[in-house]
């Protein structure tokens, strides 16, 4: 057996332990025991701190419901930012019309800035754009897409594809469409910008080593953290560049950017040493 393939089995024998662990109760305990994870971070040529609350990979679903989104918002608000943002995978959602109950839980949420989000790619799945196990493909993907945005405007989350917004006289917040799913456009996002500073928010992190342009500072999801890690080991899995796994990170142009472990749960309603983080990040000049 060439060491490789012993790494391969070693990998396999350990995730079928992870999955008997998880299974076993354990880990869907921690999958539901979320908390704040508190940051610091220079962001070059702000004027004044500003403090943001950063939700990402809430998959409103089969193993999500509402009163776990309601605690998320609760806590998000009781922390008073100044900016909340939402990193895309709302929801595994595929009935017709919008998905009203977490709608409900999200309109609560409040900010002085605002509160802004983008798509991830389960979203695009729950738009029908593709396929899987829990919906059809929907010829009229688009169509729906623009309903659930709309739908999310009306609840208070402003979801930015391809787009910015000054947050602040000396901010720029910059919003892409989903890496795997959408039509991504750094240029056209960052269209009138100039040289002010800039906040990228982006579903998944491999995004980042695809920019050409300089960023002050990412926030993505998407990986979960891997969701299931192990001692020694890690994540198992991880659907992205693994440097990206969670945590700070660099691009390869060096541009720098966060990546949360997320809230919610997908393939299992379980976590294993990779609790749901809520992410409490100020930024100061």
């Amino acid at each position: 057996m060439t060491l490789l393939t012993r790494r391969r089995f070693l990998r396999a024998a350990l995730g079928l332990g992870a999955g008997g662990l998880v299974l076993g109760g354990a880990g869907v305990a921690q999958a539901y025991r979320f908390g704040v994870t508190r940051e610091t971070r220079a962001l070059p040529g702000l004027r004044a701190p500003l403090t943001v609350a950063f939700l990402t990979d809430l998959h409103y679903g089969p193993f999500i419901g509402a009163g776990s989104v309601r605690a998320w918002v609760q806590a998000a608000n009781a922390a008073r930012p100044d900016l909340i943002l939402l990193g895309g995978d709302f929801m595994d959602y595929f009935d017709d019309g919008p998905p009203t109950a977490l709608l409900d839980e999200l309109a609560a949420l409040s900010a002085p800035l605002g509160v802004y989000g983008v798509w991830g790619n389960h979203d695009y799945a729950s738009f029908g754009q593709y396929a899987t196990s829990h919906g059809p493909a929907r010829a009229n993907w688009r169509a729906r897409r623009e309903e659930m945005r709309a739908a999310f405007a009306q609840a208070g989350v402003t979801v930015l594809r391809d787009e910015n917004r000054a947050v602040r006289d000396d901010l720029h917040l910059i919003g892409t469409d989903d890496h795997w799913r959408g039509e991504p456009n750094l240029d056209a996002a960052m269209r009138g910008t100039g040289d002010r500073v800039t906040l990228l928010l982006t579903h998944n992190p491999d995004f980042l080593d695809t920019i050409r342009r300089p960023v002050g500072l990412g926030l993505c999801g998407h990986t979960h953290g891997g969701q299931v890690r192990l001692p020694l080991i890690g994540a198992l899995t991880v659907p992205a560049n693994r440097k990206f796994t969670m945590g700070w990170v660099q691009s390869l142009n060096g541009t720098p950017g966060y990546v949360s472990r997320g809230l919610g749960v997908t393939g299992l309603p379980a976590r294993n040493l990779c609790d749901p983080e809520l992410l409490l990040l100020t930024l100061t000049p």
